[in-house]
């Protein structure tokens, strides 16, 4: 990775879907050695593919709540049966194994309270192991660069 591999990044990171030949522009590389350099960035894993970021307010899932999960169990055996549950749960969108008080930092879009409130108890309170859940409801989000 030199500064060009960055600056290629840092461009399909803002626009992932411009053409080789505006990204050969932005880093000021010829289009041929722009496009060979994507290829590697693939090819090496450095980028692992492409999405669509979706508006959550416009696809109905605009309620966004952070949650800290605390396990009563900390073996490996918690740990994936957890992991197994938050992957089939369309609500989270991030499930993180984290260091500190909790074990899990989990990020979960849904329509409204009333929707959240459900996942919390239909969902999140039924999955064996998990002793705590603290609750942190996005109010507003002025930086958020995932996408």
């Amino acid at each position: 990775m030199d500064r060009i591999d960055e600056d290629i990044l840092r461009e399909l990171s803002r626009d992932g879907r411009q053409s080789n030949l505006e990204l050969a522009e932005r880093v000021g590389l010829s289009p041929s050695a722009t496009s060979r350099r994507v290829s590697e960035l693939e090819r090496s894993g450095v980028i692992r593919g492409y999405r669509a970021v979706t508006d959550p307010q416009k696809t109905g899932r605009g309620f966004v709540t952070y949650i800290a999960v605390g396990l009563s169990a900390h073996s490996k055996e918690a740990q994936k049966g957890f992991e197994r549950a938050m992957e089939a749960a369309f609500e989270v969108k991030e499930c993180h194994n984290i260091a500190g008080a909790f074990e899990y930092l989990l990020r979960i879009e849904t329509a409204g309270l009333e929707a959240y409130k459900r996942f919390h108890t239909e969902v999140l309170a039924t999955v064996p192991n998990v002793a705590s859940i603290t609750s942190y409801i996005v109010m507003e989000s002025p930086k958020d660069l995932r996408g």
